[in-house]
This record gives structure tokens, C-alpha cells and sequence, in this order.
């Protein structure tokens, strides 16, 4: 991976000084493994969508395949902890307005756990409960989550 890394990196830096006529290819992506990355995942089988709390990482799943993780995230601050447990999506609402905080524009939420959901929101900032998602994460998790789905949240 490391040599991958660094032959793209050269390919890059003499594309860039001879100009834009040359071509640079990124390397394919390599494969993980199925078993590597299902151990990778620390929620049980059978979820759509896994929440670690304690490396603030996401995972979004389709029966055995991995759709989009670990993605970062953030989750409820001191006095709105995020809680663990198995939940199912209840909703969801692409332009939801927040009624609790401040009319807090919320996009592309999953709500799961009543008041809490995936939604876009900094990822380095902690939530009132819910999971914030970079932009093309949200969107990612909101094409593909239902009503019924089940998230599993683990410490």
C-alpha cells in the first residue's frame, strides 16, 4: 500500500511538472479481504448500519457487503450521550429543520431512535445525541437506509 502511495505520488508530481498533457492513472484500490473487513465491524450480522462510539466511526451495510466505512462521526456530547443498543429507522426527511435546538438545519436525516438520527454535521464537534455524517457520507446513509432497517449503536 505504501508503494502504491508513493508511485502515485511520483506519477502525480512529474504529471504536474511537465503539464496537463500527461495522463496519471491512480492505482486500483486494493481489495480487503471479506473476512478482514466483517472482523472490522464491530456490530452483530444482519444490521444496515453500525455506529462504533468509541472510535466515532460509521458503518453502512447491504446484507454482507460494505457500502460505505468506517466513516467518521461524531455523537452526543456530556448530557446528551448517544445510547447504545439496536434500533430500527423510523423516518427520514431530506431537509429536516430541528424543532429542539434552535431550528438547527439537519439534512439528510435517518431518524432511529426517536429524536436521534444520521444526519450531515461537523464531524468534530459533538452532537445532542445524533450522528453527524461529512456531506457525501449523510447522502450515502440517507439513499440507503428505510424505514425498518436496523442500526445497531455499540460503545
Amino acid at each position: 500500500m505504501i508503494l502504491r502511495a508513493a508511485v502515485l505520488l511520483a506519477t502525480l508530481l512529474v504529471a504536474s511538472l511537465l503539464g496537463t498533457g500527461v495522463a496519471a492513472a491512480a492505482p486500483a484500490p486494493a481489495a480487503v479481504p471479506a473476512a478482514a473487513a466483517k472482523a472490522a465491524i464491530p456490530c452483530r450480522a444482519g444490521v444496515q448500519a453500525c455506529v462504533r462510539l468509541s472510535t466515532n466511526q460509521a458503518w453502512l451495510l447491504d446484507g454482507k457487503r460494505v457500502l460505505a466505512g468506517p466513516v467518521p462521526i461524531s455523537h452526543g456530547r456530556a448530557g446528551f450521550r448517544t445510547p447504545p443498543g439496536s434500533f430500527r429507522v423510523s423516518f427520514k426527511d431530506q431537509d429536516h429543520i430541528s424543532s429542539v435546538f434552535d431550528s438547527a438545519p439537519m439534512p439528510y436525516s435517518v431518524f432511529f431512535n426517536d429524536d436521534i438520527a444520521f444526519h450531515q454535521g461537523s464531524v468534530r464537534q459533538a452532537s445532542h445525541g445524533c450522528i453527524h455524517l461529512t456531506s457525501s457520507a449523510a447522502r450515502q446513509f440517507f439513499a440507503n437506509l428505510q424505514p425498518g432497517d436496523v442500526v445497531q449503536v455499540v460503545r
